[in-house]
């Protein structure tokens, strides 16, 4: 009997989820409610899926509004009426235009205006599927109108938004929010009634009793409404199921792919490889996936032709049908990797893929998607309102002074706080979790069987690409599955070095950047890896990676991807990763491992390192089958969709491991250590994804290094800040100059062994004249002088006094102090347009000014460098004015173990981390004076005491420690070095 009930996806005006709209029509008796939100369909999928449950019927529809003003609510009266709705607020969504009082006639759509809404049209007549809403709050007021006279038309539109006063307060607070305003200051349009909750259906007829019609046309109404998607507990799969024509003409394909390419994967296949090619192609024929690996498969064939660079990781990286046809790079036969883990029979929904492209050619792959098929969207996320940000609304809300905000929301009032305040933190904890507004996935993308319309109304967000109005929990849960395609810098480093490496050495032969399989043997690349040289390399460059290989003395491929997933929290928080080290440095330890255990693992040395080590020891431990060992690998991530099922499969691992005799000590103590990491570990296949990118990277780095740190340094640098990289250059043999006006460009450049600073690190700078610099430069050569570039170039004194205090006049072998005397004569000190000057026919002649000699200091170069760029490519160290002490360097580390030392570091990278008991710690990598890294770690009882404020250089004293080889300090004390001041104040 409830034509218009909103949820909390009515942004900032709702106050309750879609559940708890169902729960409260089941309270109320009601059998039958339409979920209305405002210009949104987020809930409807949820809504309908949920219904059944509480054995409500669901009808589905838009409540459209302009702002607040309610132009007609839209009832779906089948599927198609519910395409219909979404196509028509879509229109309206994506062109961001106002909807109108009357819709364009939708088929197998109600429309109801509301009372108040019909009296201003003045309507005269309805259509068939028109109708007009009355409130309880406006029965009165139908007595006395003429719309009463369209008695086959009226219905009950009781709004329901909420269920009390505490939500009508709630919905308040969201509305000042939304308007950004003072609740004092809320306009009562702006707000539902407080009549706008839900009664019994007994008190609904007692409140309309004088016009029985009206309930009878609402009933009717309702019952001619009828919703259904074909999902229920089993999910039934709504992606596009067919790439062909027929589901034989997919799978001859898929075949046909497999057999035309397994020789390119395997040159001397063998019955091993083809027995599991077999194997997973009648897995997912019968499964009904071919078409997932056909889209696939054609996307990364797109990406292929266009030289767009990518990587398929994930668990689809255990798949050896997904190895042939191109779409990962990793063999699961050499690694060993469960198929199982991507797919199996208990797997009700699809696999899937991740793959990453390179963030500069993402977008186009992502068009490629739009065009190449027919019902394609992005997937939504919704971003919801956290507790300390709503506080914070609130207290604004509330017009608390920001002193007092800042303190709520950082919970620091605790005690004696006024009602105000108090009132504060109780709406913030209600409001806390609540949709606040919609924004994109960061990968999902959705083709499926039926258009995008059927399912929900679509944004236009500035990525330009529709966007559907749900996430992906809502999405995984009715069986629409997401294709995940990323986008990743360190693609762009490695496509973009072999461009510059192309460039700066023009008669190089060709690299094959997909020669993996050497890579893998170089030990100039390995060594790499196990001194800590991946600075620049994607996903091995942070300290603690660099760190953990060293302990592991990583060498090898094996050895990159078990260091990938042993860092992960679940390996550390188990203990086993500080188990594996020893095992892997130690062999004699490898004994120490239950025999079992290592017998099912040799490779890891019995020690659970990968989630296909919890299948493996299910499987072989406990006897699940791999099936059942995936679902308790899924149950342990936290994606199991039965509690029952997992416990199930719990359970029988318990049995049958007593069954076969083993202690209860032995069981528990292995149970714990899956239960413990197995939702924190890596897939081996996504590890290993990872680890052949990262190859790549170290080729490049490991051979040519100066033109890998500029392709590094061009896609926004990486873990470390863009000095960093600068500084790993340098240390690599490169030369750093700064901006020049003749061999300089946006980016960075290199020349031989000589980096040129790009234009793009001048903060100041406008990009505007930059353009017309690098284009007045190619069409009319360098520049010869600065009077040359002033009679060329359009720009203000504001601008050329940027480019000359950075030295990039320095060709004309005249000090900065003179040159910026000339521009300030030459240039009109007011900022000019910078346009694209006309060419003059007559240079005019310059005068010439004599200037008398003026005295500068290096240091005053320092800080302009410092100023501009945000920092400078001198020696940091020769800054410092305090007396050095007796200390060691970084490489005498080792020699120094258990041993109180001074080291003196620049500061590259620091954060904190907490202990097991909550604790805070600081953890620190530096470079000492002959530029070698070292960390350092400010434990619990130092770490306030001595703070690290900044970038600058540290005097660190402190114990050294060794762990397997790698050392680092414990610092007891340390101390910010003071530096020269710039002489100019």
């Amino acid at each position: 009997m409830y034509l218009n009930c909103h949820t909390y996806y009515s942004l900032r005006f709702g106050t309750f989820s879609e559940i708890e709209l169902l729960q409260l029509a089941e309270e109320n008796n009601i059998n039958c409610i339409a979920l209305t939100d405002i210009n949104n369909t987020s809930a409807c999928l949820n809504f309908v899926q949920q219904s059944k449950k509480f054995n409500i019927k669901p009808v589905i529809g838009v409540d459209f509004r302009n702002g607040n003003s309610q132009q007609f609510v839209a009832l779906a009266k089948n599927n198609i009426g519910f395409q219909n709705i979404n196509s028509y607020l879509s229109s309206f969504l994506e062109s961001k235009t106002k909807i109108p009082d009357q819709p364009k006639f939708l088929e197998n759509v109600y429309i109801i205006y509301p009372f108040e809404k019909a009296l201003e049209m003045h309507l005269t007549s309805l259509a068939e599927n028109e109708f007009i809403g009355v409130s309880i709050a406006e029965i009165n007021k139908l007595k006395f109108s003429y719309l009463k006279k369209f008695s086959d038309k009226i219905v009950i539109q009781q709004q329901v938004t909420i269920r009390n006063k505490r939500d009508f307060n709630a919905h308040r607070l969201l509305r000042a929010i939304d308007k950004n305003t003072l609740l004092s200051k809320l306009s009562t349009y702006e707000q539902c009634l407080t009549t706008d909750t839900m009664h019994s259906l007994k008190e609904l007829k007692i409140f309309f009793k004088e016009f029985p019609n009206i309930i009878k046309n609402t009933t009717t109404l309702l019952q001619q409404c009828k919703i259904q998607f074909g999902f229920d507990i089993t999910r039934e799969n709504q992606n596009l199921q067919l790439y062909y024509n027929s589901f034989k003409e997919d799978c001859n394909k898929l075949q046909q792919l497999c057999n035309n390419n397994i020789n390119k994967r395997y040159k001397n296949a063998t019955p091993q490889v083809y027995a599991r090619l077999e194997k997973e192609l009648k897995v997912i024929i019968d499964l009904k996936f071919v078409s997932f690996f056909l889209i696939n498969y054609d996307i990364v064939q797109y990406a292929n032709r266009n030289n767009f660079f990518h990587v398929g990781r994930g668990s689809g990286a255990n798949s050896i049908v997904a190895y042939i046809i191109g779409i990962t790079d990793v063999d699961p036969i050499e690694l060993d990797l469960y198929f199982e883990r991507f797919i199996n029979p208990f797997r009700a929904s699809p696999p899937d893929f991740d793959i990453d492209f390179s963030w500069k050619d993402r977008n186009a792959v992502t068009q490629y998607i739009f065009n190449r098929f027919d019902n394609v969207a992005l997937l939504a996320t919704y971003v919801t309102f956290k507790y300390k940000a709503v506080v914070r609304e609130l207290g604004k809300v509330f017009g608390l002074p920001k002193e007092e905000i800042d303190k709520l929301s950082k919970g620091k009032l605790q005690t004696d706080i006024d009602d105000i305040a108090k009132l504060v933190l109780k709406y913030g904890k209600l409001i806390e979790g609540f949709p606040n507004y919609v924004s994109v996935h960061s990968a999902g993308i959705l083709i499926l069987d039926k258009p995008i319309h059927f399912y929900s109304a679509t944004n236009l967000p500035p990525k330009g690409f529709s966007t559907v109005q749900f996430d992906m929990n809502i999405a995984d849960d009715v069986g629409i599955f997401k294709f995940d395609i990323l986008g990743q810098r360190g693609l762009a480093k490695i496509k973009d070095a072999l461009e510059i490496i192309k460039e700066n050495n023009p008669n190089h032969p060709k690299i094959n950047i997909t020669d993996i399989e050497r890579f893998k043997k170089d030990k100039n690349i390995n060594n790499l890896l196990k001194t800590g040289g991946a600075i620049g390399a994607y996903y091995v460059e942070s300290p603690a990676m660099r760190g953990l290989m060293q302990k592991l003395q990583t060498q090898d491929y094996l050895g990159l991807v078990a260091a990938s997933s042993i860092i992960r929290p679940g390996v550390s928080s188990s203990g086993m990763k500080d188990e594996f080290i020893k095992r892997q440095r130690y062999p004699e330890k490898r004994k120490e491992a239950h025999p079992i255990l290592l017998q099912i693992m040799p490779e890891t040395y019995g020690v659970m390192v990968y989630q296909e080590d919890v299948m493996k020891v299910a499987n072989q431990f406990a006897d699940l089958t791999l099936g059942e060992a995936d679902v308790l690998r899924r149950g342990m991530s936290g994606k199991y969709r039965s509690l029952s099922e997992f416990k199930a499969v719990e359970d029988k691992f318990i049995a049958n491991c007593r069954n076969k005799g083993f202690k209860d000590d032995l069981i528990f103590e292995v149970w714990n250590q899956i239960k413990s990491f197995a939702g924190y570990a890596f897939a081996k296949g996504h590890s290993a994804s990872y680890a052949v990118e990262s190859y790549q990277s170290l080729f490049l780095k490991c051979y040519y290094p100066i033109e890998f740190m500029v392709a590094v340094l061009n896609n926004g640098g990486g873990f470390y800040s863009a000095e960093h990289y600068i500084h790993e250059a340098k240390m690599r043999g490169a030369i750093v100059e700064l901006p020049c006006i003749n061999k300089s460009d946006h980016a960075n450049a290199v020349k031989g062994i000589t980096i040129y600073l790009g234009f793009g690190y001048l903060k100041n700078l406008e990009n505007l004249l930059i353009q017309n610099i690098l284009t007045e430069r190619q069409l009319n050569g360098l520049f010869s002088s600065l009077d040359d570039f002033i009679d060329r170039i359009s720009i203000s004194i504001e601008q050329l006094s940027i480019l000359i205090r950075i030295n990039a006049f320095r060709f004309t072998n005249k000090p900065k102090t003179e040159l910026l005397w000339q521009a300030t004569f030459k240039v009109n000190a007011t900022k000019k347009q910078q346009v694209h000057q006309q060419v003059k026919l007559f240079r005019l002649q310059h005068q010439k000014f004599t200037i008398p000699k003026l005295s500068s200091h290096w240091l005053e170069s320092v800080y302009d460098e410092i100023e501009l760029l945000g920092f400078t490519i001198q020696n940091y160290f020769s800054l410092v004015t305090e007396k050095y002490y007796k200390h060691i360097n970084a490489n005498q580390m080792i020699d120094y173990s258990d041993k109180n030392v001074l080291l003196y570091g620049k500061l590259v990278t620091t954060r904190y981390n907490k202990t097991s008991q909550g604790k805070l710690m600081r953890l620190s990598t530096f470079i000492d004076i002959e530029g070698n890294y070292f960390d350092a770690v400010h434990f619990t009882n130092v770490v306030h005491q001595y703070p690290i404020n900044g970038m600058g250089v540290y005097a660190c004293y402190g114990k050294i420690t060794n762990r397997f080889g790698f050392c680092s300090m414990n610092v007891i004390k340390s101390k910010k070095m003071s530096i020269a001041i710039d002489p100019r104040n």
